[in-house]
């Protein structure tokens, strides 16, 4: 198979979807792997290093149109949607649930479109989302600490506290993944920390880790809103796999909190899960309301694309190894995980959560495959 690893285009979207000791695999099973030049460099990886493994550097153009496995980290952008073709394999976060047009291009570019995000194990876990979660979580408290200093808009609040004067207070929406990320580094920089969470089961488990050092609260509008009202920094992670997130924050919570604080979502790759959320980037990353800041760059990992890069290649290279060593029918049949991602297939939506908020009929992929 001829894989193909084009450079990210995306608002500074420094990370790369292949390190070279992945293509090193992939040429030592006699796959093609084509790499355009320049891709690894925003990640500090020379074109050098994947030509020492027998990778072969190549242009954009060269790169799709020869490619039968395009292997990405972030979803496709406009300019690329016309490069994808009918059979051709996309392998990457693809996040459809708020980005109709996407949908629509990929259906209609007839390629099989299998996102990272969904790709679910027997247990239910999001074995490829959680390296870039566990990145964001941690993240998200160190952007809001920044962003909390006055000279940025913020209250002037340092997280920690000094002795004599309290500690930030900090409310984290969701206990997964990334709330759990968040929660270590709040309480490693020394707030004071909510955890809004859903499942009791889920709250039994976060207040066993942290040994009662965060407040669990069971997630329902009062909470929410009352927790806010005290809050300097909320982080917004919420996840509904595939799903658009349910805006949990909403307008009339924004103009209760405090001025000056600051709200970080995380969720806004799936929509975000408050309701004045919308995508920023690297570039522009904030916007107020209410005179609350808001940071809802859709690519936070790519910030730290050294350790983000290397820590998606490790969980996604044996998929990417599966799809070019069996080819995309017998991989699928082989792994419900890899099935779990397939989300556009044939011109067809075949992941239900996209359909459902789309309002696009579901088809089912075992009965395409059939």
């Amino acid at each position: 198979m001829v894989v193909g690893v084009p450079r990210e285009i995306k608002n500074n979207e420094n990370r790369v979807s292949l390190v070279p000791a992945g293509a090193r695999a992939l040429v030592e099973e006699g796959h093609t792997v084509l790499v355009e030049r320049g891709a690894g460099l925003g990640s500090g990886i020379a074109d050098e290093r994947f030509t020492e493994t027998g990778a072969s550097l190549a242009s954009v153009d060269d790169v799709y149109s020869k490619a039968d496995l395009i292997v990405k980290v972030k979803e496709p952008q406009p300019s690329e949607y016309a490069r994808f073709r009918p059979g051709q394999i996309l392998f990457t976060y693809l996040h459809l649930a708020p980005l109709p047009e996407l949908t629509q291009a990929l259906m209609k570019s007839g390629v099989t479109a299998i996102a990272y995000e969904t790709m679910s194990d027997a247990g239910g876990s999001l074995p490829l989302l959680t390296p870039m979660s566990e990145v964001a979580g941690r993240m998200s408290v160190m952007v809001g600490a920044f962003y909390l200093q006055k000279t940025l808009g913020g209250r002037g609040i340092l997280l920690s506290g000094v002795p004599g004067v309290p500690p930030a207070d900090v409310v984290i929406i969701g206990g997964g993944v990334v709330g759990t990320n968040a929660a270590k580094v709040a309480l490693g920089m020394g707030a004071r920390v909510v955890i809004v969470e859903a499942s009791p089961k889920r709250m039994q488990y976060l207040d066993d880790i942290f040994g009662g050092q965060v407040v669990t609260l069971a997630s329902n509008r009062t909470h929410i809103a009352e927790a806010l009202k005290r809050t300097d920094l909320c982080v917004g992670a919420v996840l509904v796999a595939g799903a658009r997130a349910p805006h949990l924050v909403t307008r009339e919570m924004i103009k209760q909190m405090k001025p000056g604080s600051v709200i970080v979502d995380v969720a806004v790759d799936q929509g975000g899960c408050v309701e004045t959320t919308r995508p920023t980037t690297h570039t522009d990353p904030v916007y107020e309301v209410d005179g609350v800041v808001h940071y809802c760059v859709a690519n936070m990992p790519a910030a730290v694309p050294r350790t983000s890069t290397f820590a998606l290649t490790n969980a996604t290279l044996p998929h990417v190894l599966g799809l070019a060593r069996h080819g995309f029918r017998d991989a699928v049949k082989a792994s419900d995980m890899l099935r779990n991602g397939v989300n556009v297939y044939k011109g067809h939506v075949v992941y239900r959560a996209v359909a459902d908020d789309q309002g696009l009929a579901f088809r089912d992929l075992h009965d395409l495959l059939s």
